[in-house]
């Protein structure tokens, strides 16, 4: 995820820039939740997006943020933890040396300043995400890892389900520390969009499980677990000749991509329609 440099040399200058200053507790105190500066109602605090496109608002409206700003925003929203400062500037810098690394951290943080909202909490050598700040990866994470564990709640067997399991993380960015976490997210939301198509089906609601198989589909034409899940979608709608429809066009689009066939329990399952 980029260099690691050591630390930086001078970090006084935006060690409390935000008005959140981490270094007078532990970094997950609990006891300091609800006081000074980290209290904030929740219609107030800032929605940041990063599935799709970078985006924040506040109360609906856009907030502008500086590419750098952006950048370091993104970051912490997708780590999701408090992480080291040399960690941050070697990952968002990593053509730079140490001091022009951490010169161009430390420009991001005077930037978000001036934007005059709670954005970053910040310590001589920790950053992180302002608590309470609402973040779209966060909420797309736990819903696919509900749905993978099958842990699944009752409002997340719906069709809303996989609009945010839909959306890959900043593809539009070619940033080297994003890709890993960005392939990541994709497998994740792919197995999570097959379990969701699985447990609607399950629960008749068949159109919603087509919707979120061909989801997972788009996510990776070629993927044999996407296709199967839609192929199960089709005939648990008794809508046969879809699913070997659908079957017939993965089998020639494999053949002619990768000069592979379905697996046999895949040929299987179309065989026994046929009969």
């Amino acid at each position: 995820m980029g260099q690691l440099i050591q630390g930086d040399p001078s970090v006084g200058l935006a060690g409390s820039l935000l008005g959140h200053d981490l270094s007078t507790s532990n970094v997950g105190d609990e006891s300091r939740r609800g006081r000074g500066v980290g209290k904030h109602s929740d219609r107030s605090m800032p929605n940041l997006r990063v599935l799709g496109v970078f985006r924040l608002r506040r109360d609906e409206f856009p907030v502008e943020i500086p590419p750098g700003s952006r950048r370091l925003l993104a970051f912490l929203a997708i780590l999701q933890q408090p992480t080291m400062r040399a960690t941050v500037a070697g990952a968002l810098w990593p053509g730079s040396d140490e001091r022009h690394a951490f010169a161009s951290l430390r420009s991001a943080l005077v930037r978000l300043h001036g934007i005059a909202l709670p954005l970053v909490e910040s310590c001589p050598h920790m950053l992180r995400l302002t608590e309470g700040v609402r973040v779209d990866i966060a909420h797309a994470r736990a819903l696919a890892r509900r749905l993978i564990d099958g842990e699944v709640h009752l409002s997340d067997i719906a069709l809303t389900s996989i609009a945010p399991l839909s959306l890959d993380l900043l593809p539009e960015w070619g940033d080297d520390w994003l890709t890993v976490e960005a392939e990541d997210w994709r497998q994740l939301r792919l197995h999570a969009l097959e379990a969701l198509s699985a447990v609607l089906t399950l629960h008749g609601q068949y159109p919603a499980a087509v919707a979120a198989a061909i989801a997972a589909v788009k996510g990776d034409s070629l993927r044999e677990t996407a296709r199967l899940a839609l192929v199960k979608a089709h005939l648990a709608e008794n809508n046969r000749s879809e699913a070997l429809s659908e079957f017939l066009g993965y089998q020639d689009l494999l053949h002619n991509k990768l000069g592979l066939q379905p697996s046999f329990g895949f040929v299987r399952l179309i065989e026994s329609v046929k009969s």
